[in-house]
């Protein structure tokens, strides 16, 4: 349920399409359902503009399909992330549906175009082809939430000529989210080149000196640029949602 179709359902009722009954069913499915191992928010889309988000790892098969079921049901489209693509084949059969990327490791539940709500593009710059799979997530999820993306691969810091070279992409850009590992200077030199607000990903690529990503994190909490942002570690879908608030702005 979100404020759209909740509107539709308001009016259908105040203009004798829908019946008094069938919208109280309907309503009954606010604001959670409950299904084996978990409490479904059913909710979310109406409160805050999107709905819920199902995060697959450490989640079965059977559960992420209860979930999926539940959402499906109350008329929402369904994202899970983090889905291994053994995992993410052996779903859609059992669901019949869906859409599954292998290299983001997104599955979906919904259109294959969706409409395009954002008032401007989000830009989605990485920095290596280690850093493609987050990358990967961020812009995938930017553009199932309505998002235009545009995106610019491998244009790390150690060939910086290749940024500059799109130096244009990142201007027309209104939100931009910028993923790297190893020491993470990419945000940095992005927003030292733009005016709108920039969503570092610090990633786990790099040697034993990165830590797994949290060189990368203090590097880019350290930003002496200040319209950085910082998500945690490989969360390209927590960058993607904050974009897209901000893009709806």
């Amino acid at each position: 349920m979100n404020r759209d179709r909740l509107r539709e359902l308001l009016d259908g009722v105040r203009r004798g399409e829908v019946g008094v009954e069938s919208a109280l069913e309907d309503l009954a499915r606010l604001p959670f359902v409950d299904v084996p191992d978990a409490r479904v928010d059913t909710h979310r889309a109406l409160r805050q503009g999107l709905p819920e988000v199902v995060y697959g790892r450490g989640k079965s098969p059977e559960q992420i399909v209860a979930i999926a079921r539940a959402l499906l049901d109350a008329g929402q489209h369904v994202m899970v992330t983090r889905v291994e693509p053994d995992a993410g084949e052996r779903l859609r059969r059992e669901l019949e549906a869906g859409d599954y990327d292998p290299v983001s490791r997104l599955l979906w539940f919904g259109p294959a175009e969706v409409e395009t709500v954002g008032r401007g593009k989000v830009a989605v710059v990485s920095a290596g082809t280690a850093d493609a799979q987050v990358a990967t997530e961020a812009a995938q999820v930017a553009r199932r939430f309505g998002n235009e993306v545009e995106t610019l691969a491998d244009v790390g810091v150690a060939g910086i000529h290749r940024l500059l070279a799109s130096s244009d992409v990142l201007r027309e850009a209104r939100v931009l989210i910028v993923v790297a590992g190893m020491e993470g200077a990419l945000p940095s030199v992005v927003g030292g080149m733009v005016d709108k607000p920039v969503i570092a990903v610090p990633t786990s690529a790099g040697y034993g000196a990165a830590f797994g990503g949290i060189a990368a994190l203090l590097g880019m909490l350290t930003s002496c640029s200040s319209n950085v942002s910082v998500v945690n570690i490989d969360n390209g879908f927590g960058a993607a949602y904050v974009a897209t608030l901000i893009n709806r702005l």
